[in-house]
């Protein structure tokens, strides 16, 4: 069946256009035409009253959401109801995420990835492991316990996901260049974070193929006047991207800032590192033994320190706005069209071209959120 999105400003992804309309058939976009040359064969038709109509919003670290974590329970009913909790806030695409664990929960969470994407459940891209391949001394709320060293039971599992994107966060200093290299060649996404390299070790592990970072300046060695840590390498690096979280609390607003006028236009990133909290009425969780609140909007354990957020798309993307001044237009690639190149899926999603997924968002000037698309299927938010 086809439908027709019209009476709205459409934002591409690159830029902003009057006077037309987005043709669907089926989960694709099959033309951006003039309203004018609408068909009138074409009887399904939403009309968006003048609002903007951008590239759905795609999240790379989302641990939990609807009142449940995918560490809890890595089944397929737990990523349903994740997607439906993110979708309502613009996330039309987005990668279930494992906080370190051991290899046969993974599996369990690989499998459970697979199985989502065979059912074309709306928004699974693939999976975010992170960890447990990590450094205990920028642990987070991550076991140390936990950690270990890939090896070739570790590297046949990375490489076991045989649809959509594996995202791997490791800490580059306790891994081979070699291994890095070998799970970039097998086409895993490698992330560095929760890492106490230097900046000469994380320059190494871009090198040999790492493609970006985790949660930038959380977890991570710091940008210092003479040791610029992994912070200074990831701000550097012409190439790689960085996940930022938007939610004034892991990163003061100014930090944010300086951080996105520092990097390459278009690799900088909005990621929510969301909980369960998101898309629930319930405020507070227990997650791997460790008593978790949202205070002030965050998501804190008892001592104080940040576990995870309890942030979603459309507010870090308006966040982003507000903390840069930058135009609204750049805080939406933010988190379409950057994190579709970080994840190679540029060619899908990210852009409101012909040929590519029909996902999308339709937000005011300021950014409030209406409806979203999923595969050419609307959402009232």
């Amino acid at each position: 069946m086809k439908k027709v999105l019209h009476n709205c400003r459409v934002f591409d992804g690159e830029e902003l256009h009057t006077d037309l309309a987005v043709l669907l058939e089926g989960s694709r976009i099959s033309a951006v035409l003039p309203e004018l040359d609408i068909p009138d064969s074409v009887t399904v038709r939403h009309d968006l009253e003048g609002h903007i109509l951008a590239p759905g919003l795609i999240d790379i670290q989302v641990n939990g959401g609807g009142g449940v974590m995918f560490n809890d329970a890595p089944t397929l009913e737990t990523i349903r109801t994740m997607a439906a909790a993110h979708h309502r806030f613009g996330t039309t695409g987005f990668m279930p995420t494992l906080i370190s664990t051991d290899f046969a929960t993974m599996r369990m969470a690989i499998e459970a990835v697979r199985q989502a994407i065979a059912e074309a459940v709306p928004g699974v891209l693939g999976i975010h492991l992170e960890g447990p391949f990590l450094n205990a001394e920028r642990r987070g709320i991550h076991h140390a316990s936990r950690f270990r060293q890939i090896d070739e039971e570790a590297f046949e599992l990375l490489t076991s996901l045989d649809e959509g994107c594996m995202l791997v966060t490791l800490a580059p200093e306790l891994t081979s260049l070699g291994m890095i290299k070998r799970l970039s060649g097998k086409g895993v996404r490698v992330f560095g974070g929760h890492s106490a390299a230097t900046y000469e070790q994380a320059r190494a592990a871009l090198g040999a193929g790492m493609r970006g970072f985790t949660h930038l300046f959380n977890a991570m060695s710091p940008l210092e006047s003479r040791v610029p840590g992994m912070v200074g390498a990831a701000l550097e690096d012409r190439t790689s991207w960085c996940g930022l979280i938007a939610d004034g609390q892991h990163l003061h607003p100014a930090t944010f800032a300086i951080a996105v006028a520092a990097k390459r236009k278009g690799y900088s990133m909005l990621v929510t590192d969301a909980m369960a909290t998101v898309g629930s009425a319930q405020k507070s969780l227990t997650f791997d033994g460790l008593d978790i609140e949202v205070v002030d909007g965050s998501c804190r354990l008892a001592s104080g320190a940040l576990a995870g957020s309890d942030l979603d798309m459309i507010t870090a993307v308006r966040n982003a706005a507000r903390f840069t001044g930058l135009n609204p237009s750049e805080a939406l690639r933010m988190a379409s069209s950057y994190p579709a190149h970080a994840l190679g899926l540029e060619n899908q999603l990210g852009y409101i071209r012909a040929g590519h997924q029909a996902s999308f968002v339709e937000v005011d000037e300021d950014l409030s959120l209406y409806r979203s698309w999923i595969d050419g299927e609307v959402s009232e938010s």
